[in-house]
């Protein structure tokens, strides 16, 4: 590979960022003969916009972003490439201690079943109905993301309306936190650590992983602009096995000290470094249990993005009314999910992605999409 210009990526300060982080600051981009500028982002829309007009070649993206991007949802066309699933999962629901309490009052059953807590969502939505009070507010960091996805499909199966019955407000992650201890949202859906940061500070509790809504969640892309993408392609096959050994890194016990020290720095993540042990661990404030599951960074297995993923999250995009039915936008979602580059850098088997499964509803089928949506009483498309 030829000497080349510098690549200039953009990210958001999140815990499933760490590979790309590993890859440069452990050398494992220099290794592959890359120079890379990470640069720190504080919105979704930004980055979104910088790639859209070139400031950046690649970035850590919002896997629906980058099919919503591609097809000009909302927003102006920029055709981009998901080369590499960076990570799976790695969300939460957390709500304030008042609402928690209202939800456990509310609750027939284990408040950590999602289905009992959703319908324990909707007793609490229509008690503050009956009184006049004003309807609870959530936040989600971008419409095209599994985080309002996630919001979504939880409350829907419960029976509460996300677009009726609540306000769903956009916020950047880093301030999530601060919105819900000053009581402007009751909840909301955001990415590692941000989650365990409420928790640790006390204004909020954890309700569910991401996980617990469905697994696993194609959540974080590194996503190219489609542009570079065909017009260098060793390169960007370079920038995945650099995150590859960045994420092998990540995933060895005896350097999570390490990796949480270099996310808790202040041009990287910036949280505290017990949130964002708790964080690598899957661990819960005060549980000693870890959940490996809670976030996966994207391997030689899981980090191979796949057409189905891609439909699945297309189909949320039908469901809620950001995409209409097409069969060519269909094939446009797919092909962002192109594995081409992923082969070509990962010396792994290819194989088919897993399942999505939810913890209620009707399971997905990427061949009868119709019929899986037609599956849920609450919907926005028709």
């Amino acid at each position: 590979m030829s000497a080349s210009r510098q690549i200039k990526i953009g990210f958001i300060p999140l815990a499933d960022a760490a590979s790309l982080f590993v890859a440069v600051d452990k050398g494992f981009a220099a290794a592959e003969e890359l120079e890379i500028e990470l640069v720190r982002e504080v919105s979704w829309s930004n980055i979104r916009d910088r790639l859209a007009i070139g400031h950046y070649d690649a970035a850590h993206l919002l896997a629906p972003m980058a099919i919503a991007s591609t097809l000009g949802l909302s927003h102006v066309r920029a055709p981009l490439v998901a080369a590499m699933n960076l990570a799976m999962n790695g969300n939460a629901i957390t709500v304030s201690p008042g609402l928690h309490s209202s939800l456990l009052a509310a609750a027939e059953g284990d408040l950590n079943d999602p289905l009992v807590s959703a319908r324990a969502l909707k007793a609490v939505v229509s008690s503050r109905e009956k009184r006049n009070a004003d309807p609870l507010t959530f936040g989600m960091t971008f419409p095209f993301s599994t985080h309002n996805y996630q919001l979504r499909y939880w409350m829907a199966e419960g029976g509460v309306d996300p677009d009726r019955d609540l306000r769903l407000v956009v916020l950047p992650p880093p301030y999530m936190v601060e919105n819900l201890a000053k009581g402007h949202v009751d909840g909301f859906c955001v990415g590692a650590p941000w989650n365990a940061v409420a928790e640790g500070m006390g204004v909020g509790v954890i309700l569910h992983p991401g996980p617990a809504i469905f697994h696993p969640a194609p959540e974080k892309a590194l996503a190219v602009r489609r542009q570079f993408a065909e017009s260098e392609p060793a390169r960007v096959e370079a920038l995945i096995r650099a995150c590859l050994k960045g994420a092998d890194y990540i995933r060895a016990p005896d350097n999570r000290d390490e990796i949480a020290a270099l996310l808790a720095r202040p041009d990287r993540v910036g949280a505290d470094i017990e949130s964002l042990r708790r964080t690598l661990a899957g661990r819960r404030l005060g549980q000693a249990e870890e959940n490996p599951d809670c976030l996966i960074f994207g391997d030689s297995v899981s980090g191979r993005p796949d057409a189905y993923q891609a439909a699945w999250l297309y189909a949320q995009m039908r469901r809620w009314g950001q995409a209409n039915r097409s069969a060519e936008g269909l094939r446009v979602a797919q092909s962002v999910f192109t594995p081409d580059y992923f082969d070509a850098a990962a010396i792994a088997n290819a194989h088919e992605a897993p399942s999505i499964i939810a913890f209620s509803g009707a399971s997905f089928d990427a061949r009868d999409i119709d019929a899986h949506l037609s599956s849920f009483a609450i919907r926005a498309a028709p």
